[in-house]
């Protein structure tokens, strides 16, 4: 029986706001945590209309995170902002977040969600500009990352992606060539590997939690083979004939490097299918999402870590591959064509990108 005949479509939906909506607290809790610990809500009290330029130069923090952090606090609207760039803390809610003095103050009450060690980079990463790797996340941080993205993976993969790619089921089916750039814990593979058994598959991962929990979970599959290594490191070998960077992208310091070595290996009737986050170059159009503030502090807590965790990084973020980068960036690359589908996955756009 279809899920539209078994369940309540309303219900699962009220359902689904209800639980997202205590995860978006928790990531804003940490992000209140953040302001707390690095003193931005005093820097702000009192200050008026600032950017994220202006609050660099009064703390001496990292621009770049600080202008993440203040989209995600005007996304939770605990900052006042109308185009996500001039940002203006409220004397009402500095009496809870900026004045310990208050009778009214709240931020000292939001206790550390991340363990200690984690927290502490987080908090470097304002000072030195430098992010966390994946690795530095935690021990369970290739867990969650599958937690969060791959229920939505497994309903959509097999069913609807794969067929809608022209001649890509046919290639599987036959004996593909196929390569799972930031492959995390190898559910991808698996699927696919289960699926279409005829193909080989090789992942690359940078984390080499990722890669180990990857190797227990493909244990015994002779056609599989997965390499402690980024996207960059991809041979330039022009014979592969499906690449996938699943929610990877945007995490990357250099994904135009990645992009690069996929054009080299991709075969010249290859299919690269790109998935990453929903998002717009405007603010306003951003807005529009109910997660926002959950978005925008995943990135502080985790994207942007690992974005800006080299230097010379892009620093794209969660919500930084828009449609209109994504395809600034693969044509730039040498690729010619670029495609847009829509699953009705309520996060994620996916590109399908070809020679």
């Amino acid at each position: 029986m279809s899920e539209q005949k078994e369940f309540d479509q309303k219900l699962i939906g009220k359902y689904t706001m209800a639980a997202w909506g205590y995860k978006q607290g928790e990531m804003v809790s940490l992000m209140i945590h953040l302001g707390h610990r690095l003193g931005l809500y005093k820097a702000m009290d009192g200050a008026g209309e600032v950017t994220s330029t202006d609050l660099a130069n009064i703390t001496g923090l990292h621009e770049r995170w600080l202008r993440e952090w203040l989209r995600s606090q005007a996304a939770a609207q605990l900052l006042k902002s109308t185009d996500g760039e001039v940002f203006l803390l409220e004397p009402e809610a500095a009496l809870l977040l900026a004045r310990e003095d208050s009778s009214k103050f709240a931020a000292g009450a939001f206790a550390v969600v991340r363990p200690k060690e984690v927290i502490d980079g987080i908090i470097n990463s304002f000072k030195t500009g430098l992010g966390l790797d994946y690795d530095g996340l935690g021990a369970e941080s290739a867990q969650h990352v599958e937690g969060m993205l791959g229920p939505m993976t497994k309903a959509l993969l097999l069913p609807k992606i794969i067929p809608s790619l022209p001649g890509v089921a046919e290639k599987l089916e036959s004996g593909a060539r196929v390569v799972d750039i930031g492959c995390g814990g190898g559910m991808v593979i698996d699927m696919l590997a289960e699926a279409f058994p005829a193909s080989t598959y090789v992942g690359y991962d940078p984390s080499e939690r990722a890669i180990e929990l990857a190797t227990k979970r493909l244990e015994g599959k002779e056609n599989v083979e997965l390499l402690l290594a980024g996207g960059e490191d991809l041979p330039n070998s022009g014979n592969v004939d499906f690449v996938i960077t699943f929610d990877c992208l945007h995490d990357m310091p250099r994904p135009d490097l990645t992009i690069k070595a996929i054009r080299g290996a991709i075969a010249t009737d290859g299919t690269w299918l790109i998935k990453d986050i929903k998002s717009s170059a405007k603010w306003e159009d951003n807005l529009k999402n109910p997660m926002l503030a959950f978005m925008y502090a995943t990135s502080v807590g985790s994207c942007l870590q690992s974005a800006m965790s080299e230097p010379e990084a892009f620093g794209l973020g969660t919500l930084g591959l828009n449609p209109e980068v994504a395809e600034e960036m693969v044509r730039e690359a040498g690729f010619t064509r670029f495609d847009m589908h829509d699953f009705h996955d309520p996060t994620n756009l996916y590109y399908e990108v070809r020679p």
